[in-house]
């Protein structure tokens, strides 16, 4: 194979240079230089390693391709084909990423069981031997039947075999293990993982097999490796969860054929991850009696409206400068609802500690919390519990508005399902009906009212 000719891209500013240097001249950045690929005999020709590349690009009416409709099929795990966007889309690139040990590979293989015989997979393991493979498979209680796997790590030798085996789904555990050989740095550099990546994307465009990639993240959360790489694939996925909590919640970050946000919940056990079709029951604790500093909002998460509880304690704080401690929640939102209620609520917590915790180690994104959160410190600075069987959404403007959130209706019937007997929404959000069942809803202006309403 001829030699790829390579230049060196300083990551900061995208400065090219035909030689690696120490510093960038053009933004003075030190060791930000990476090597990429600038021209190659295989970059060059897409159908060089592997066969069922198309010949040559044509100019194609849209109206002739959006009569096409997407081709999908089910995964066997109705979590997963909800952040998917309703299934498999032949030749869509899916990166997923999460901390060690959360249940990624556990998942895609579980995907491989449920998919079967009907599916045609190929399990590309880099980091583990085939033995572990298939002994993981076995505790899950995947049955071994049909499911292929191979250990290699050179994309080249990948590609070949995915030619010559024409998987529906194929699985590289994981992206930053797999290397190149048109480019001489390690495996896991931000070139060899690009230009990897770039090569299964082509792959999987080319001959419609849906790819998954596996990826590591950095100490900040994110995925390891160029930033690119998430502009590159079609779907980017996140597993969450709290160390030593069953719960796992996978998030669609960006996805070209479905809601981002949307969100699917699994319960880790001995067997792997099982589906938790009805997440709000499990986000919502089971109080004995009413409880000070508890309210529950109804958060929407891409298509599917979710009962969470929010919690909050205020204490009086001996520190100079009270803590503000959020878990699941934007800390400097919760700073500036604060200021909204001492201005327009009439409650000081200047002086006070304020903890606020979304409960199941959800996040929430959305300014619907802005008006639960803002009821559940006002309980717990009052020690007073909020009216059973409440709920509450709504944004909290600046001069103590509450103004209107997506899907209102929608939400409000998803809390008369459980059970819940009173609502508190802004008054953009009332339905036309001042009931929807048993639940009585109660449409507010501003924070004044809907603390009013809460006495």
């Amino acid at each position: 194979m001829a030699k790829a000719k390579t230049a060196y891209v300083c990551g900061e500013c995208g400065a090219q240079y035909t030689r690696w240097q120490g510093q960038c001249a053009e933004c003075h950045v030190w060791n930000s230089l990476t090597e990429f690929v600038v021209q190659g005999k295989s970059a060059a020709n897409p159908r060089s390693g592997y066969a069922g590349a198309v010949d040559a690009a044509k100019v194609t009416p849209l109206a002739v391709v959006a009569a096409e409709a997407e081709r999908r099929s089910a995964t066997g795990i109705r979590e997963l084909d909800r952040v998917l966007g309703g299934g498999l889309v032949a030749g869509s690139v899916v990166l997923i990423g999460g901390d060690p040990g959360i249940g990624k590979s556990t998942l895609l293989l579980q995907m491989l069981g449920a998919l079967g015989r009907t599916v045609q997979g190929l399990y590309v393991t880099g980091e583990e031997s085939l033995a572990q493979v298939a002994a993981r498979a076995r505790r899950l209680g995947i049955a071994l039947d049909g499911l292929q796997a191979l250990a290699e790590t050179s994309v080249e030798r990948i590609l070949l075999e995915a030619a010559n085996h024409k998987p529906q789904v194929l699985i590289i555990d994981s992206i930053q293990t797999v290397w190149t050989e048109l480019i001489t740095a390690a495996p896991g550099s931000v070139s060899q993982v690009r230009e990897a990546a770039a090569r299964l994307v082509r792959f999987a465009k080319e001959s419609g097999t849906s790819v998954f990639l596996v990826g590591h993240v950095t100490k900040e959360g994110g995925i390891a490796g160029p930033r690119v790489l998430e502009h590159m694939v079609d779907a980017v996925l996140y597993f969450e969860g709290e160390s030593g909590s069953r719960l796992r919640v996978l998030r669609a970050f960006k996805n070209r054929f479905g809601a981002v946000n949307e969100l699917g919940v699994f319960a880790m056990s001995d067997k792997g991850l099982r589906e938790v079709p009805n997440p709000s029951a499990i986000f919502l604790s089971a109080h004995a009696q009413p409880t000070a500093g508890s309210a529950v909002m109804v958060t929407r998460e891409g298509t599917r409206p979710l009962l969470v509880e929010v919690q909050a304690l205020v204490d009086g704080s001996p520190l100079a400068i009270p803590r503000r401690v959020t878990l699941g929640l934007e800390h400097n939102r919760l700073a500036m609802l604060l200021a909204v209620l001492h201005r327009h609520g009439g409650a000081a917590v200047y002086d006070q500690d304020v903890f606020v915790n979304i409960v199941g180690g959800i996040r929430v994104q959305e300014t619907a919390a802005d008006l639960p959160v803002l009821l559940a410190v006002l309980s717990s600075f009052r020690d007073r519990p909020l009216p059973h069987k409440l709920v509450a959404f709504g944004e909290v403007g600046l001069s103590g508005e509450i103004r209107p959130v997506p899907n209102g209706e929608e939400r409000l019937r998803e809390a008369a399902t459980h059970g819940f007997r009173k609502a508190i929404v802004p008054k953009a959000n009332a339905p036309k009906k001042a009931k929807i069942g048993e639940l009585d809803i109660v449409a507010v202006e501003r924070l004044a009212e809907a603390i009013e309403a809460v006495r």
